[in-house]
């Protein structure tokens, strides 16, 4: 699972870079308000984000670990809160919690 997290994380961090150094940071949102389409995937990423962060919380309360530089990470920047939240949970914890949600 680390192995696709880290895959994941280097790719779409290198796109996003590319995006950024194509359009910036605000260039990414005026996109996403461009159309109607645009809006419908704009809030459909808001919603995911919002279920991600109440995983997290939930998850962090479970496991002792701090929740706020994911928290900010994720309103900041989107899916990398939650993929480095995943990457760097400590492997034991990664297992408790698997075997608690089964």
């Amino acid at each position: 699972m680390r192995t696709v997290l880290i895959l994941v994380l280097a790719a779409f961090g290198a796109f996003t870079t590319y995006a950024m150094w194509q359009v910036g940071y605000l260039g990414i949102w005026q996109a996403g308000m461009g159309s109607v389409g645009a809006w419908q995937v704009l809030l459909d990423l808001i919603v995911m984000s919002c279920i991600a962060l109440g995983l997290i919380w939930r998850d962090a309360r479970l496991t002792g670990r701090t929740v706020w530089p994911f928290a900010l990470l994720t309103v900041a920047a989107g899916s990398f809160g939650p993929l480095l939240y995943l990457l760097l949970a400590p492997r034991s914890a990664a297992r408790g919690t698997l075997r608690a949600a089964t």
